[in-house]
């Protein structure tokens, strides 16, 4: 562990269990030195995963069984435990899968520090009935948007390989500086990380006073912060993006932050369920 990061109160600890009569709380309050209330926040925020063998996971139950020969692990960052995150918003359950609306600031997945800001996490928690969650595909952290999420093992397989084999539709509301070429659906394809990447926008509106435009963006491909570098690359930096453009950019409204939304998605549902097209509701698509 660096010097940074003991100075800023991170543990990661691994503790093996030789008395299973032990409670996990007791046990890693004992041998970390926090108190037994922070360890079972963090148990509930997801920083506590249980190795048994050879299979690893989070351990959220307080009450949970031990066995002599397993092992604990603490992941503890009091920054990433004090993140908190909008709520994300329900737009059609199917069962087998469901469609989010992600607001910016909340994680398409959890890390070994924790998932409580993740939307897997939060649509486990407030779905009806309860289920699991797993990924299909990713927003960035600072974007917002549709999202799926699959509930079982067979339907992650089938959406995640439709991604994978470029078969879903993906469209964006992006705003960006400048005046963007009108009248015309600007293609760009130059590779990123030395792989084939494919952005299509067109502009659907430009302020003159804030010189900033509108765009519809569609996307091919789904290469890290595609969107960002391809229309950076072309002098049209989006919004509030601190990495490749203006981090400190707002929209007229006076709203900070990355101004890349997911507004469309279409395809064929693997489970039999024929064309699926979701749209955000127009009075959720300026939202950010």
């Amino acid at each position: 562990m660096t010097d940074a990061a003991e100075a800023a109160g991170v543990i990661v600890l691994d503790v093996g269990v030789k008395d299973p009569r032990q409670s996990v709380v007791d046990l890693l309050a004992g041998e970390s030195g926090l108190s037994r209330r922070v360890i079972r926040q963090a148990m509930d925020k997801g920083a506590v995963w249980l190795t048994r063998g050879r299979h690893t996971r989070r351990v959220r139950r307080r009450q949970a069984s031990l066995r002599v020969a397993d092992t604990l692990h603490l992941n503890y960052n009091p920054v990433v435990l004090a993140e908190q995150a909008l709520p994300a918003t329900l737009i059609a359950d199917l069962k087998g899968y469901s469609v989010w609306d992600k607001p910016a600031g909340m994680r398409s997945q959890g890390s070994r520090w924790g998932d409580h800001t993740s939307l897997p996490r939060w649509a486990e928690k407030h779905l009806q009935p309860q289920r699991g969650a797993f990924i299909v595909h990713r927003l960035d952290r600072a974007a917002s948007g549709l999202m799926l999420l699959a509930h079982d093992k067979r339907c992650a397989a089938a959406l995640s390989k439709l991604f994978r084999d470029r078969r879903v539709e993906k469209q964006y509301r992006v705003v960006v500086q400048g005046c963007f070429p009108s009248g015309e659906c600007v293609v760009m394809e130059s590779p990123l990380d030395d792989r084939a990447a494919r952005t299509q926008a067109h502009s659907i509106g430009y302020d003159a006073d804030q010189d900033r435009s509108t765009l519809l963006v569609d996307i091919a491909t789904g290469r890290k912060h595609q969107i960002r570098r391809h229309l950076s690359g072309r002098g049209f930096a989006v919004l509030g993006d601190r990495l490749y453009g203006d981090a400190e950019g707002t929209v007229g409204d006076g709203r900070a932050g990355l101004q890349l939304r997911a507004v469309r998605l279409a395809f064929e549902c693997p489970l039999g369920g024929g064309h699926r097209e979701f749209r955000l509701p127009e009075e959720a698509v300026n939202q950010q």
